[in-house]
């Protein structure tokens, strides 16, 4: 627990030299993508941080001065399994980002898919000692919250206090310099794989850059695509990704929940790729150029060349129906989205207030998806859009840049997590643990 602690400190403060030097990469680990944007901070105020608990991000005084994304390679399920591909893929969005942005940039923030995120609920407690709340008692109420055993090789990826309450008063953001005399926290908890940060921190330091910052991509995503009274009033975020889904779900402005789904677009293409018998470049173009999931008696009509270069003219000018496609492509989709529900239904969604969901990420683009996601998921399905940033250049503002964006945003202005603040040395007594979104509806 400790070195991964220590670890999350030492990159904080690393953000907070970055950021008073003005520059800063973003860094999108995808499977199918990697993007890097340059952030330059503006202004003598550059390291305004309110003052308390901060919400979340909201428009930051940045700008992004360079942009640049390449294949991805080396990387499945949103994992590195080839360290050098990856190595080398990460070098060459880096570089050329740096290119545009002329400008040397040594610290990044990366966020990532998969790694298999399990999301915990705590809750601690404790009376003042004196009866205005210091930063102290919120560091003591935080080491009071009991972290339950994450199991063999998890480390804590973000563990953020989510609601106080003060005496009766629950729904706090921020209680310090609040009069009371007991002290309660929420606090929710992600935990990730080891070994796949691991291997993530140890390929960027390859690149010869100096982390500052990790977070899961289903989280960022959600900061960026869903609007404020969705992340107020409940909300949850689907990243349709390459080689994975992430799935976050938002409440009064904080995330309560995270997960993903090993499946993505790639999937689909995988799918296309063996239906037709064509290489994945080929059925990549096809799917992102006639791909569809619903079929009207015109898609019989309109015919798609496959075209190849086998040398056999025969099987190089093959045509299959629209039909066909939309065939092989739905019923992979469909899996996709009924694991999406079987997440959402296990994390207690269907009991929270408002059950806006939203899609965003390169897989969301497929024609039709938002009609086959309210069927599958329930009636309030759009399509999102990451916020805009300033500077973006227009190839990088659509959904597929959903993470990149809510990264930027967690950039400038991060939630606070428990490695904020100072926690004492003594360890509380273990408390019972319950579930993050069930606790919210008790709570909430």
């Amino acid at each position: 627990m400790t070195d991964l602690y220590t670890s999350q400190r030492a990159m904080r403060n690393m953000r907070k030299a970055a950021m008073q030097r003005g520059v800063i990469a973003i860094l999108d680990v995808g499977t199918s993508k990697i993007a890097c944007l340059i952030l330059r901070f503006d202004g003598p105020d550059r390291l305004r941080e309110q003052d308390g608990v901060r919400p979340m991000a909201g428009q930051s005084q940045f700008r992004v001065i360079g942009a640049a994304t390449t294949r991805s390679r080396g990387v499945r399920f949103g994992e590195i399994a080839v360290m050098n591909e990856t190595e080398r893929a990460i070098r060459t969005a880096v570089q050329a980002a740096q290119k545009m942005a002329n400008v040397r940039v040594d610290h990044v923030i990366a966020c990532f898919s998969g790694a298999e995120p399990r999301s915990y609920g705590l809750a601690g407690d404790l009376d003042l000692q004196d009866s205005v709340v210091t930063e102290q008692d919120v560091s003591r109420v935080l080491a009071a919250c009991d972290v339950p055993d994450l199991g063999q090789g998890r480390e804590v990826l973000h563990a953020q206090p989510v609601n106080f309450a003060l005496d009766h008063r629950s729904g706090l953001g921020d209680p310090r310099g609040q009069i009371g005399h007991r002290l309660a926290c929420d606090m929710h908890l992600l935990s990730v794989d080891g070994d796949v940060v691991q291997n993530l921190l140890y390929c960027i330091k390859r690149c010869d850059l100096e982390l500052a910052g990790l977070a899961s991509s289903a989280y960022v995503s959600g900061i960026s695509s869903l609007v404020e009274d969705e992340q107020e009033l409940g909300a949850a975020c689907i990243d349709m990704g390459g080689g994975a889904t992430g799935l976050s779900i938002f409440m009064k402005k904080h995330m309560i929940y995270a997960d993903s789904v090993r499946m993505g677009g790639d999937h689909v293409t995988s799918d296309i790729s063996k239906g037709l018998q064509v290489p994945m470049a080929v059925a990549e173009r096809i799917k992102t150029r006639h791909g569809g999931l619903y079929a009207t008696g015109m898609d019989d009509r309109e015919m798609i060349d496959i075209g190849g270069d086998s040398g056999d003219w025969e099987k190089d000018r093959r045509q299959i129906s629209r039909t066909e496609l939309i065939g092989i492509m739905r019923p992979r989709v469909e899996e996709i989205l009924e694991e999406v529900r079987g997440t959402l239904d296990a994390a207690g969604f269907d009991s929270l207030p408002s059950q806006q969901i939203v899609l965003t990420g390169g897989g969301s683009q497929i024609p039709g998806l938002d009609g086959l996601a309210t069927r599958i998921l329930g009636q309030r399905v759009r399509l999102g859009r990451p916020l805009r940033v300033q500077g973006l250049p227009q190839a990088a503002t659509g959904a597929p840049f959903a993470s990149a964006v809510g990264l930027c945003l967690f950039a400038a202005h991060p939630q606070d997590e428990w490695w904020d603040f100072e926690i004492p040395a003594e360890r509380y007594p273990a408390r019972s643990l319950r579930r993050a979104v069930k606790w919210f509806k008790d709570n909430w």
